[in-house]
């Protein structure tokens, strides 16, 4: 190691991986790790479980780092390792998506939004630019701020409240991108036409769409899989249920005439054909 300006005598590793190590994925991995659990003791046995392993092969949990989130359940006893208590908390960032207690995606939305705001914004002279044209213009919002948008809108909970802060926000960023001021006036369908813009519920439903069946092509066993087709046992709370993504799910198969089975055959025989092409 060059210290100070000179190199220290060679010493031995013993902890960690070395730079590319094919070990790096994995650590990486754990280091996003996600536990779920219906009751207290299962969630306590889990980490504690985790806690060992790591121990066991020379890695140390940083106490402080993990979160718990609880979710409707009266249960408000704390988890614990090592007799230190871990830290409730209301939200959390998990691969670049909110999670929050109160479920669904109203506020990984919010955040979706100021973070393309904060994208648009740090592109300002892009757009007031002479020299570009606006067909250029509008292929870097869709890569630069439009991307950052809909990350993660595969799995959003869509509501029409949420389209229309979403659909507000693309609008509001075209209009400056064809410097179109007040008194200057323009309908949302010609604006849409003129820079060749899917309407934001569609595009969000044809990425959904295109997730689930990418879901559907991976084995039973997968997680992923499991999530998406799994139906939850017992009784709800009293009340009218919250919208879900699988209810949106289902009612855009009864539009087009469609159920799970008719989907996982379609889907199935898709996989067999790319294994077949890739052979």
């Amino acid at each position: 190691v060059v210290h100070g300006g000179q190199l220290t005598d060679a010493f031995q590793v013993r902890t960690g991986v070395r730079q590319d190590c094919l070990l790096s994925p994995f650590l990486l991995l754990l280091m996003t790790l996600a536990l779920l659990s219906h009751t207290h003791e299962q969630m306590q046995a889990k980490t504690a479980s985790v806690a060992a392993v790591s121990a066991s092969v020379g890695l140390i949990i940083h106490k402080e780092k993990i979160k718990v989130l609880i979710f409707k359940t009266k249960n408000s006893s704390p988890i614990s390792i090592d007799g230190e208590t871990l830290e409730d908390i209301e939200s959390f960032t998990y691969l670049g998506s909110i999670i929050d207690e109160q479920g669904g995606s109203d506020a990984d939305i919010r955040v979706r939004i100021g973070k393309s705001r904060t994208a648009f914004l740090q592109l300002k002279n892009i757009w007031n630019s002479k020299q570009l044209s606006t067909n250029i213009k509008v292929r870097i919002f869709n890569k630069n701020v439009k991307t950052v948008l809909l990350y993660g809108a595969e799995t959003w909970r869509i509501t029409t409240t949420t389209i229309k802060k979403v659909q507000v926000f693309i609008h509001g960023c075209l209009r400056k991108i064809l410097n179109i001021r007040w008194p200057d006036t323009i309908s949302n369908s010609l604006l849409c036409e003129r820079t060749n813009q899917l309407p934001a519920e569609d595009e969000i439903r044809k990425r959904g769409w295109k997730w689930i069946g990418h879901t559907l092509r991976k084995s039973s066993n997968c997680i992923t899989r499991q999530a998406l087709t799994w139906n939850p046992e017992g009784r709800r709370k009293r009340g009218r249920p919250k919208n879900t993504l699988r209810w949106e799910i289902e009612a855009d198969m009864k539009r087009m005439n469609n159920n799970w089975k008719e989907l996982e055959r379609k889907n199935a025989g898709e996989s067999n054909r790319r294994k077949q092409v890739s052979k």
